[in-house]
């Protein structure tokens, strides 16, 4: 279990300053990427606290969604609609590098802060706009959350088994893949900058993303007119691919490609197999699929997972046991890698959450705050980076401006 750490050598982001106006996950995970790399990130939201936090479940009153996109930030309220909010915005735009928002496209300008009016107030400034059909095009003001996106994408259409109804993801993958992406971009931007002096808008879509990521079947579809059907947990170009039920649980074996069938049937004593000339190319597994599947689950059924694993591991044919979330949290691997994180909140006491994936020698990620309560950071925010005075942060407050 990785521990938050002090004294940590800075990050490779250190010194860049970024303004969090989003609300969800995409957005707030692409800002908590650039804080995990050393940015300083203020996070804005409304007084009551941005629409997430009030979505369950809860852990000591807190939703668990700030525990995953809010670490390495410092949490302030505003209330963008209060007229004395306009001048506060624009002084964190003066102060920001990096401006990430996921508003629907439009909201920004109705508010008098679009890239237009920030680059008057900051000309080098990036602005990371994160939306679901992107800053134009016929769709750009619909609006859209991780469901949509990967249904209209085509991603949907693609989950599930086949002959049965297209399903969503398990997880909210278009959210999560927006986020990177749009992480990606402000750092693409952050170099541009460094070369040039240049801001810029980086316009990111989750719509876009989703599309970008169908794979195979998108070139298949482009290039040859290839409708590929859903596929279940196949493997859509090769064979035998699929989900079996060992002695005491589901395992995966992926054993499709011309190298790793033949090893697979030696570990089933079936040499018989190899030798098929059926089965001599991908072409001919796959066409004959169902029968290879009950073969390997009648071997795979008189046996427990582990001693499946065994035997597959000799043989060097990819498996994996169908885990659990629980399981995959408890795995010595991810343990070994460090890939969940603990934090010290001062009122929350010890946070724990997956680690920032991403693995370097000089200058890793690391988790320096833990996930703050709405405005928990007010003070700093307005009186050390804004340079306000105490009684104005109080009238402020009065005036149930921040």
């Amino acid at each position: 279990m990785e521990q938050q750490g002090s004294g940590k050598a800075p990050g490779p982001l250190d010194g860049v300053k970024v303004l969090d106006l989003s609300r969800f996950i995409a957005g707030p995970l692409c800002a908590q990427i650039l804080g995990d790399f050393g940015a300083e990130v203020v996070k804005v939201e409304r007084p009551g606290g941005e629409d997430s936090r009030h979505h369950g479940p809860y852990w000591q009153g807190e939703s668990i969604y700030m525990f995953l996109y809010h670490r390495n930030k410092q949490a302030a309220t505003l209330d963008t609609r209060h007229p004395r909010a306009r001048r506060i915005l624009e002084d964190l735009v003066r102060w920001a590098d990096v401006v990430v928002e996921n508003y629907r496209p439009g909201t920004l300008e109705k508010m008098g802060l679009g890239y237009e009016r920030m680059k008057e107030l900051n000309e080098s400034v990036i602005l990371v706009s994160i939306s679901g059909f992107g800053q134009t095009g016929p769709d750009s003001r619909r609006a859209l959350f991780d469901a949509i996106s990967q249904a209209s994408s085509g991603l949907m259409s693609m989950t599930g088994e086949p002959g049965g109804r297209p399903t969503l993801s398990g997880t909210y993958i278009a959210d999560y893949t927006t986020g990177y992406q749009g992480a990606i971009g402000a750092l693409a931007a952050l170099a541009h900058r460094e070369r040039t002096g240049e801001g810029q808008l980086v316009d990111v879509a989750s719509y876009d993303t989703m599309f970008s990521a169908l794979g195979t079947r998108l070139i298949a579809e482009l290039m040859l007119g290839l409708e590929m059907p859903r596929s279940g947990s196949r493997d859509l170009l090769t064979a035998p691919v699929n989900v079996y039920e060992a002695a005491d649980g589901p395992i995966y074996i992926q054993a499709g490609t011309a190298s790793l069938f033949p090893k697979l049937c030696a570990v089933m004593d079936r040499d018989d197999l190899a030798a098929d000339p059926r089965y001599a190319t991908v072409e001919g597994r796959m066409a004959d699929q169902e029968a290879l599947e009950e073969t390997i689950q009648e071997w795979a059924g008189g046996l427990t997972r582990e001693e499946i694993a065994g035997r597959l591991d000799d043989a060097g044919v990819p498996y994996a046991n169908v885990a659990s979330v629980r399981e995959a949290a408890a795995s010595p691997q991810l343990a070994a890698r460090g890939m969940i994180v603990e934090a010290e909140h001062p009122s929350l006491g010890t946070i724990r959450m997956p680690n920032n994936p991403i693995h370097m020698e000089k200058s890793p990620p690391s988790v320096r705050k833990a996930p703050p309560r709405v405005g928990e950071d007010n003070e700093y925010v307005y009186g050390t980076i804004l340079r306000l005075g105490d009684g104005e942060i109080r009238q402020l407050r009065e005036e149930g401006v921040i």
